[in-house]
């Protein structure tokens, strides 16, 4: 499969990997970014990971067979609105986004108008760094990249989807938008809450200046992802919110039964509760499971 044009909208650290995961694998004849910020141009450039990169949306988009929508969640939709008049008919337009219902629901019809196809995709991959500078051409190798269909999506604009992802080394995963959300919401997005909440907690400055040097690896692997972007998480909680308060509270309710053991010094119960944690996360280790 090759493309004479792809698109990136927002060229950081998944846009840049998509980027340079294309040119390696000669995918396309040319990869144009689009950025905000004129800054953000010789930064795309110098890191390879578009052929050029413009601060204008619709000079990005004319003539491209594939954009990518690498931006956040509630941008979404009026940056597919703004490149409309440049979205050439037959085109694809996809999306790395972490929460796929609302956005399946806002882009599917105004792309469609313009007579292009719209596949929602969520490659699971990424890391609490970001920016191009931080872009891997291997960062998708391995990574379950889900595509979320509906029943009016294009069978072969969803085929060249898949194929693309499958081509950046992906593992390809099809589900709803609507049970894709549902399931993230537990097996990503919990758990940044989980350590947001565990940092905030721990670190709290009125809490003893010596209980931050007691923090050691333990607690820096379990609280890492609490790094990532508060603005982008913020949207993908918001997107997500139902389904996400709906794991919080199944969350709590787990903490508080291991509460009652405590309080009651079951140790059967307590033993219990940690031979069921190890015992599921190693069966996940030895990839049994597709889970991220």
């Amino acid at each position: 499969m090759h493309f004479r044009k792809v698109t990136i909208i927002g060229v950081g650290l998944l846009g840049g990997s998509i980027g340079l995961a294309v040119k390696r694998r000669r995918l396309a004849r040319e990869v144009t970014g689009f950025v905000r910020r004129t800054a953000s141009l010789k930064d795309c450039e110098q890191a390879g990971a578009v052929d050029c990169a413009t601060t204008d949306l619709l000079a990005a988009v004319s003539n491209a067979d594939l954009v990518i929508l690498c931006i956040p969640i509630s941008q979404m939709r009026s940056r597919v609105v703004e490149m409309l008049p440049a979205l050439k008919r037959g085109a694809i337009v996809t999306d790395v986004g972490s929460v796929k219902a609302g956005v399946v629901r806002e882009v599917c019809g105004p792309v469609r108008m313009a007579g292009a196809h719209f596949i929602g995709s969520h490659p699971m991959a990424g890391g609490e760094e970001a920016g191009v500078h931080a872009a891997k051409a291997d960062l998708f190798l391995e990574a379950i990249c889900v595509v979320t269909p509906t029943k009016n999506s294009n069978p072969t604009a969803l085929r060249k989807v898949e194929q693309f992802w499958k081509l950046l080394g992906g593992r390809i995963l099809r589900l709803t938008p609507q049970l894709h959300d549902k399931l993230v919401s537990r097996s990503s997005h919990l758990p940044h809450i989980v350590a947001a909440t565990l940092v905030n907690s721990v670190l709290d400055p009125a809490r003893s200046p010596t209980l931050a040097q007691l923090c050691a690896n333990g607690f820096r692997d379990t609280t890492r992802i609490a790094s990532g972007s508060p603005e982008m998480w913020r949207d993908i909680a918001l997107a997500n919110r139902k389904n996400l308060s709906q794991a919080v509270g199944a969350f709590i309710s787990e903490l508080q039964g291991f509460q009652r053991a405590l309080n009651q010094a079951d140790a059967k119960a307590i033993l219990r509760f940690l031979e069921t944690a190890k015992e599921r996360r190693d069966h996940w280790c030895t990839g049994s499971t597709s889970s991220e």
